[in-house]
């Protein structure tokens, strides 16, 4: 009838088709084929890999796959690669999957939680199997509270700490090895030309990430370690077009010591990361009760003491005073957990800040 409305149905429905007309899916591919490698170095979204089952081949280029996510990669990882695993010039490969870390050592730019440095949480390696504390026993000399706050590093992210003492012809270990007595501190001691075999002993068959402040002799340490490491560092750095690594960590293979060293130096001389970057230790991410995992030789002191106690030299009953009063631990030590507990809070002045960081090698 004229002048009556139309009425419409689903027939008259037009549905315009999306841009892409792939179905969506949450599968991934499996890569099965994929080639086990170890990250040994990071530079602005290039990583430097080498295969695990041979080490000594071309260092492998790769970025990250994007269904990793956020998933960060850090030095020390071990990863999936897919795509091209030469090792050629121009060649890129592709991380596909990140194993489950073993270890992880991290630190913050700042002790305080409470500012924006202490908030940021690190990783500095992954899957590390022991920290290399290097000091000087003269010029510079030892800096405990630098070596306190590495400790307390190592034990938060469960990897075993050695302290490598360098020019021990300047001055005798007496004095640092007497300031750790009650932890039973491994040790190295290091002369110039001397003979490194008891270190590249503890360190077959790990990987160990070296820390020292600048001027006690880690660089020269890295390079009696591993003569070619310029060359190799070099190498690696290629991936980040010529940027120096001497900012950046880089993991670097020891080389298979002579017939006359230990069977399990020849089979597998381990990998040092080299760490330059670093030049302390923040400790924002490690709880105030976890700092007492850096100071074991005062843990016993503390069972005593009320559950609220916060260890500080303020709280009147703390028990620790009278525990180290009583010839159980150095009263050095106490001093320094202290330190470290104020550093959480933001109460250190620049000149105790100074004291336990500094530029690194």
């Amino acid at each position: 009838m004229p002048g009556r409305k139309r009425e419409y149905d689903e027939d008259d429905v037009r549905v315009r088709p999306g841009r892409s007309s792939r179905p969506r899916t949450r599968t991934r591919p499996k890569h099965d084929d994929a080639v086990d490698a170890l990250v040994i170095t990071v530079d602005r979204g290039r990583y430097g890999c080498v295969r695990e089952d041979d080490p000594d081949v071309e260092v492998i280029t790769a970025m990250r796959a994007r269904e990793l996510g956020r998933k960060s990669v850090v030095v020390g990882d071990r990863v999936a690669l897919v795509g091209d695993v030469s090792g050629d010039a121009g060649s890129l490969a592709r991380i596909v999957r990140i194993g489950e870390r073993t270890s992880v050592l991290r630190r913050t730019a700042d002790d305080d939680d409470t500012t924006p440095e202490g908030r940021l949480e690190r990783v500095v390696v992954a899957n590390a199997d022991q920290l290399v504390i290097v000091s000087a026993l003269s010029d510079p000399p030892p800096r405990t509270g630098f070596i306190d706050r590495c400790l307390v590093a190592a034990y938060d992210a469960d990897i075993e700490p050695l302290l490598c003492l360098t020019k021990a012809d300047l001055a005798g270990p007496e004095q640092v090895l007497d300031y750790y007595a009650e932890l039973d501190l491994p040790h190295v001691l290091i002369r110039p030309g001397s003979d490194l075999a008891e270190l590249r002993d503890r360190l077959a068959g790990r990987i160990s990430v070296l820390v020292g402040h600048s001027g006690v002799g880690k660089s020269t340490l890295v390079n009696r370690l591993v003569p070619d490491a310029l060359r190799a560092v070099g190498v690696v750095s290629a991936i980040g077009k010529g940027r120096h690594t001497s900012t950046s960590a880089v993991a670097l293979r020891l080389p298979v010591a002579g017939p006359g060293s230990a069977k399990r130096v020849r089979k597998d001389p381990g990998w040092i990361i080299d760490t330059p970057g670093i030049r302390s230790f923040g400790l924002a991410h490690v709880s105030a009760e976890s700092l007492l995992h850096g100071f074991p030789d005062l843990v016993e002191g503390t069972l005593e003491d009320q559950p609220n106690c916060g260890h500080t030299a303020a709280d009147v009953d703390c028990t620790l005073d009278a525990w180290v009063d009583g010839g159980h631990a150095d009263r050095r030590r106490l001093e320094s957990y202290r330190r470290l507990l104020s550093s959480r809070a933001g109460e250190l002045d620049a000149r105790d800040h100074q004291a336990d960081s500094g530029p690194s090698a």
